[in-house]
C-alpha cells in the first residue's frame, strides 16, 4: 500500500462533541482481531473546518501503525505512558454534513473525499485547507475512498521521485496491491513502457492494468533477467540493492515505496533494510529515492481527473462493513490484496 503521509503520522485523537457516531478505536496495540466498533463523541467542526459524513474509507498500511508495538514505544520514549484510544484510518469519501463560519471553498451537501487520520468513523471533521477536494458525480464513494494514500503515493513515486518520461522502462515489483496497481497505471500514463511483477493470482489483473510485460515471481527472478531499467519502483521489498542494480540502468532511479508496510510489519529489521540501501545507494551513480508520501489538494485533483475520465482505475479487491473493519484489515494484512480493500460505513 502506502508510505506513510504527513497528515497520517499525526496521531489521531478522539473528538468531544455534543452527538455520537460509531467508530472503530485502538486502545492498545495488538492484532486487528482485538478491534471493536464503538459508540464515541462526534467531531468539532472547527470555524475553518467541514464536517464530513463519512460514507466509504479504505485500509492502507500506514493504518496499522496505531496497533503496533513501535507505535506505543515512541509514546513510552516520548513521555507519555498512558496510551490515548484513537480512531483508526486515513482515505475517507462522503458527504460534507456542516462547514465552520469562515468556509468558502465546501458547502453543505458537497461530495468530496481526502484523507485524515480518524477516517474509520461515521464523521470525520478537517481544516477546508487540508487535503480533502471534491469528488465528481461519475466517481463513486468508494472509488473515490481508494485514491488518498496509495494513488498519491504512486503519483509521487512515479512522477515526482522516478521522473518518468515516454519511452522509459519501468518496472514495478509489487504491482499489485494498493500502490502498486496504481503505479502501474500512472507509469503508462505518462509513456512508460511497464513490467509489472507480481504473484500467479494477480497476473491478468496488471494485464488489464496495462502492464507491457507481467513477471510470475513464482516462476522467474527479475533480477537475473538481461533486461534494463530506467525506473524500479520495490512495493515488495524482496531483493537487495545489488541485486537491484543489476537490471537498473547505470543512470536509473530506484525507489523504495511502500515504506510503512516495512516498518509496521517489519519493525527493526525493516528500518535496516532501509538504512541498508541509502547506504549502499551512496557509491555508483543511481539514484536512491525514499519519501514520506505528503496528501494535497493538487494531487487530490489530478488523481480524481484521472478516475473520472478513465484514465485510472481504483482496482478493488473486497469491500467490508464498518462493523468487518477488524476483518479487513486481517485481509490486508495476509499481503494477498489484488488492488484496495473498501469498507463501507453508510
Amino acid at each position: 500500500m502506502g508510505v506513510t503521509t504527513t497528515a497520517a503520522m499525526t496521531e489521531p485523537r478522539i473528538g468531544r462533541g455534543s452527538e455520537s457516531m460509531k467508530a472503530i478505536v485502538c486502545h492498545t496495540h495488538g492484532r486487528p482481531d482485538a478491534l471493536r466498533i464503538e459508540e464515541i463523541d462526534r467531531p468539532i467542526v472547527a470555524d475553518d473546518g467541514v464536517l464530513i459524513r463519512v460514507r466509504a474509507t479504505s485500509i492502507n498500511p500506514v493504518d496499522f501503525w496505531p496497533m503496533s508495538r513501535a507505535a506505543y514505544t515512541a509514546r513510552w520514549l516520548a513521555g507519555r505512558f498512558t496510551a490515548k484510544a484513537v480512531v483508526l484510518g486515513t482515505d475517507f469519501a462522503g458527504i460534507v454534513e456542516s462547514v465552520g463560519k469562515n468556509v468558502t471553498q465546501f458547502n453543505v451537501g458537497d461530495e468530496v473525499f481526502g484523507g485524515r487520520p480518524g477516517a474509520f468513523a461515521e464523521y470525520i471533521s478537517i481544516p477546508e485547507s487540508g487535503p480533502v477536494v471534491r469528488k465528481r458525480a461519475n466517481v463513486t464513494f468508494e472509488q473515490a475512498a481508494a485514491l488518498p494514500v496509495a494513488a498519491v503515493t504512486a503519483l509521487q513515486a512515479v512522477r515526482d521521485r522516478g521522473r518518468v518520461k515516454p519511452g522509459q522502462r519501468v518496472l514495478i515489483n509489487g504491482a499489485s496491491g494498493g500502490v502498486g496497481s496504481f503505479a502501474l497505471q500512472i507509469a503508462k500514463l505518462l509513456g512508460a513502457e511497464v513490467t509489472a511483477v507480481c504473484s500467479p493470482r494477480n497476473l491478468d489483473q496488471a494485464r488489464s492494468l496495462g502492464a507491457d510485460r507481467v513477471i510470475d515471481y513464482t516462476k522467474e527472478d527479475y533480477t537475473q533477467s538481461a533486461e534494463r531499467y530506467d525506473v524500479l519502483v520495490d512495493i515488495a521489498g524482496s531483493h537487495s540493492w545489488s541485486e537491484n542494480t543489476k537490471v537498473l540502468k547505470p543512470h536509473g532511479t530506484f525507489i523504495l515505496a511502500g515504506a510503512s508496510a516495512y516498518t509496521v510489519f517489519g519493525g527493526n529489521r525493516a528500518i535496516m533494510h532501509i538504512v541498508r540501501f541509502r547506504l549502499a545507494s551512496l557509491f555508483g551513480s543511481r539514484r536512491f529515492a525514499f519519501f514520506i508520501a505528503k496528501l494535497n489538494k493538487a494531487d487530490l485533483m489530478v488523481l480524481g481527473e484521472f478516475v473520472s475520465s478513465g484514465k485510472l482505475t481504483a482496482a478493488i479487491d473486497r469491500q467490508y462493513e464498518l462493523s468487518q473493519a477488524a476483518e479487513a484489515m486481517n485481509y490486508m494484512g495476509e499481503g494477498h490484496a489484488k488492488g484496495k480493500i473498501v469498507v463501507g460505513v453508510a
